[in-house]
């Protein structure tokens, strides 16, 4: 089993922090391989040092759903300590939480994708420590859907929100260490920033390859299965479309009343899907979109994790769904994450004309290899942060 960089922190010696007050960003899925939770094994080894508590979206316990369900300040019932909320009234730390510490370990289990907001928290935190003078440590974890591979179309700047504030593609293929690395250099935020680093994880492992237990990091995401598709799947959150929330797999299903699964099925034979099975299937979620109606829909069975290509399937069986049903598809109406303009789905897929020309019928390969220089060049700016 590998070491995640809390324990690699907690085994050594190096890190004493003498004289130091620290904080901790972290949420329930932030444990040791033996599912202690960081902030009780960090107060057992500094005790008064530990000074404060943050979370992310969805609660320290990822209790909360998604879209705009805040949580509040409160205090820890296990360690005492205030917990500061970083999405509630403001998703940005304030100059005033930072006063209480000199250094804010950061750890969160990320997805490996774009619209993930946990990245964004951490990148917060990063300006309000350069801008107060703290330091930030990234206790990294691994990418459960592995390092290797990236794909989608790299952010448009007019699409910048909380759901992508820097130009990567939808599968950025980086753990929280190396993004942070990246982010701070070459977005300029200039934190005092190091990396914890992992032992033992390598770059093709997937999260079941790393012998780590999984705790859920947010409510929809129970499995490394759902993380698998969701760099594709998550765009139908910009849909009226059901992506399985109130269900047992949510993103692993996707469907509507209105799916015919044969005729979209005949649609997608022409664009090639490796590494992955639609199955079709009738689900009834029990909340969320089309709450307690039955949807046509499929399960999206990942087969070759190697070799599927989530962005890509998940376009065509949307381009599909717009297409051969004009009169049901709809796009869901502002406000998403805060913004309360522009069309949620042209901030999460990160390019307007993207869903311009899906409506327009051009093929999803074809719109690949126009984004395909501009994601080989964010391949070759990755590897310069690279810590495995």
């Amino acid at each position: 089993m590998i070491q995640v960089g809390l324990e690699v922190l907690l085994n050594s010696r190096e890190y004493s922090f003498e004289g130091q007050k620290i904080a901790y960003l972290s949420n329930q899925a932030s444990t040791t391989g033996a599912l202690v939770h960081g902030r009780i094994a960090l107060q057992e080894k500094y005790g008064e040092q530990l000074s404060c508590l943050f979370s992310p979206q969805h609660g320290f316990f990822s209790e909360k759903q998604d879209n705009m369900v805040e949580s509040n300040h409160s205090v820890d019932a296990v360690t005492g300590l205030p917990m500061y909320s970083l999405y509630g009234e403001l998703r940005k730390p304030t100059p005033s939480m930072f006063e209480s510490f000199d250094i804010l370990l950061i750890d969160l289990v990320d997805v490996g994708t774009r619209v993930y907001t946990f990245m964004y928290t951490m990148a917060y935190c990063m300006m309000t420590a350069a801008a107060t003078g703290k330091k930030v440590i990234i206790l990294d974890r691994p990418n459960p859907v592995g390092g290797k591979h990236i794909e989608g179309n790299v952010l448009q700047a007019d699409c910048s929100s909380f759901v992508g504030l820097f130009a990567l593609p939808m599968r950025h293929g980086m753990t929280m260490g190396e993004l942070a690395l990246l982010m701070n250099h070459e977005f300029k935020i200039d934190a005092d920033l190091s990396v914890v680093s992992m032992i033992g994880w390598k770059r093709e492992h997937l999260f079941r390859d790393t012998g780590f237990p999984w705790v859920a990091p947010s409510p929809n995401m129970p499995t490394p299965e759902c993380a698998l598709v969701y760099p594709g799947q998550v765009i139908w959150e910009g849909t009226t479309i059901s992506e399985g929330r109130g269900t047992t797999l949510p993103f692993e299903f996707v469907g509507a009343p209105f799916f015919q699964h044969q005729e979209i099925i005949d649609f997608l034979g022409k664009t090639d899907l490796p590494g992955c099975y639609l199955r079709p299937i009738v689900f009834e979620p029990t909340s969320g979109k089309w709450a307690q109606h039955s949807c046509n829909g499929f399960q999206l069975h990942v087969t070759d994790p190697d070799s599927f290509l989530p962005y890509r399937t998940s376009l065509a069986l949307l381009q599909a769904v717009m297409i051969l049903y004009p009169d049901n598809f709809e796009y869901k109406e502002p406000p998403y994450e805060y913004e309360y303009e522009r069309l949620p789905m042209d901030l999460i897929l990160g390019d307007k004309s993207i869903r311009m020309r899906l409506e327009a019928g051009e093929a999803v390969q074809a719109l690949e290899s126009e984004w395909l220089p501009a994601l080989q060049a964010f391949d070759q700016l990755r590897a310069n942060y690279f810590l495995y």
